[in-house]
């Protein structure tokens, strides 16, 4: 009895669907465990060390060292006029043991190598989250295109399953006389191409997953994708609010801003080598040897001032190398501007085209199948023929499809704009950019919309006649012949 249970609990096991991925729990997956974030997160914690290092030059350091020698000869200085002792200058077997601390009393250098790795650590912090939001982005496209390959299976079977039944009745009135042989071989003509639609369909879907898997760091792409929901959001939004916003926001343009300014203290430090250091070195030696002092122990505290006058004009081409590092990063970060400038406006041009087609894609399906539907009343009422049937069929189908890429091409059109402007998983760049806990919300409303509601978490208007990307398209049943 326990094999009979065991043997059914393992087909039920094996029956179960697959779990289903929601696009929230793409992005906390990706969060935890994209190869790509994990990478840029060990290059911030790398590039975390700069200041450690830089202190590090400043900081007392302290040494401590020892040696054995085995002289040829040993030097005694008998007893006499130093001392009623014998006198070891150089023993035989020679142990000595010292210990140095060193201290940077004045290093103008240094100020400013600490100052500029403290500015290089924020500039790969921005870096590393201008790098997040794009590998998340990836993962939303890769997601939002998954659901539409999924969502186009689910069209090409329903229109499989359509023809599958207009051909078999087709083939049932051709055997009773009351159709012509071309009716019948249309009829399995239209099914053998839904059915190489649906191949197709179904293998650029496992394609889609496996994309998607990859980015999650998933081995296989055994899960189904849940219907995302679409972040509509209003082309009317003021152009010059979203390119402030952009510029406030983004973190490419904060890195750029940030490494003028690190050039900038770069340049400082090759000025200040021209300065004098000053530092103090204090050591304790001991040895078996008591020399001309007569003591084993000695120890001496140094005062040491230095100053380069001419280093053969190195300083003097650092300087040059650094004023042509300034020139650079000014032309990268005017670069940053003006590309944040350009994706937010094609950002915009591209939704209000990918809106527009959307909408008129909505309105084919609507006169599609309002024309199946007349065609059929007019099938059965024996005005249409059997070919207007199909092809009204075949046009519904692929106006469903037409849409099906149009929401997908809305989708990601609205994603780009969201993520133009810094408000598609942007952490505020004033926050603690290194806490890998701190989850933004991975849609955020555009400057002078509404925060987000229930069912549109973008928080923007919804355009009328739209329908929800998880709503099936009814399709109409097959005629009765």
């Amino acid at each position: 009895m326990s094999s009979l249970l065991a043997l059914t609990l393992a087909a039920t096991l094996a029956a179960a669907p697959p779990p289903v991925l929601t696009l929230e729990d793409a992005l906390s997956r990706a969060r935890k465990e994209n190869l790509d974030l994990k990478a840029a997160q060990a290059r911030l914690r790398q590039a975390d060390t700069a200041s450690r290092k830089a202190w590090a030059g400043y900081l007392p350091t302290i040494t401590a060292s020892g040696a054995i020698i085995r002289n040829n000869v040993a030097a005694v200085i008998p007893p006499g006029p130093l001392g009623p002792e014998p006198v070891t200058i150089q023993p035989l077997v020679q142990r000595q043991a010292q210990i140095e601390a060193r201290q940077a009393i004045i290093a103008p250098q240094l100020w400013a190598a600490i100052q500029g790795a403290y500015k290089s650590e924020r500039v790969a912090e921005l870096n590393v989250e201008q790098a997040r939001r794009e590998i998340l982005f990836g993962v939303a496209q890769a997601y939002y295109g998954a659901a539409a390959q999924a969502h186009a299976v689910t069209v090409q079977e329903r229109l499989v399953e359509l023809n599958a039944a207009r051909a078999k009745d087709t083939r049932a009135r051709f055997e009773a006389g009351t159709v012509t042989r071309v009716a019948l071989l249309r009829a399995e003509q239209d099914l053998s191409r839904a059915e190489q639609d649906l191949i197709r369909a179904q293998n650029a879907t496992a394609s889609a997953k496996l994309v998607l898997a990859t980015l999650l760091n998933f081995d296989e792409p055994d899960f189904e994708v849940a219907p995302p929901p679409e972040p509509e959001v209003s082309p009317k939004a003021e152009t010059e609010a979203l390119l402030q916003r952009s510029l406030e926001q983004r973190a490419d343009v904060a890195a750029a801003r940030e490494t003028v300014e690190l050039q900038y203290i770069n340049k400082r430090g090759v000025l200040f080598s021209y300065l004098p250091t000053l530092g103090v070195t204090a050591a304790w030696r001991i040895a078996n040897a008591a020399g001309f002092a007569g003591q084993a122990d000695t120890w001496a505290i140094t005062f040491g001032a230095s100053w380069t006058l001419w280093d053969g004009g190195l300083r003097e081409a650092n300087l040059s190398e650094a004023s042509a590092r300034i020139a650079e990063s000014q032309a990268n970060y005017r670069k940053a501007e003006l590309t944040a400038r350009e994706e937010v406006k094609r950002a915009q041009l591209d939704l209000a085209s990918a809106l527009a087609n959307r909408l008129k894609a909505e309105q084919t399906v609507e006169l599609a199948r309002e024309s199946q539907r007349l065609t059929d009343v007019s099938f059965k009422a024996g005005v249409a023929t059997y070919l207007e049937v199909a092809d009204a069929n075949t046009a519904l189908t692929s106006a469903e499809i037409g849409l099906v890429s149009e929401r997908l091409q809305a989708a990601v059109a609205a994603l780009r704009l969201l993520r133009s402007v810094g408000a598609f998983e942007a952490r505020p760049l004033d926050s603690d950019l290194k806490d890998e806990n701190v989850v933004p919300p991975h849609l955020q409303p555009l400057p002078g919309q509404p925060a987000g509601t229930p069912g549109n978490p973008a928080g923007l208007e919804q355009p009328a006649g739209t329908q929800p990307t998880d709503a099936p398209v009814q399709q109409q049943p097959a005629p009765q012949q």
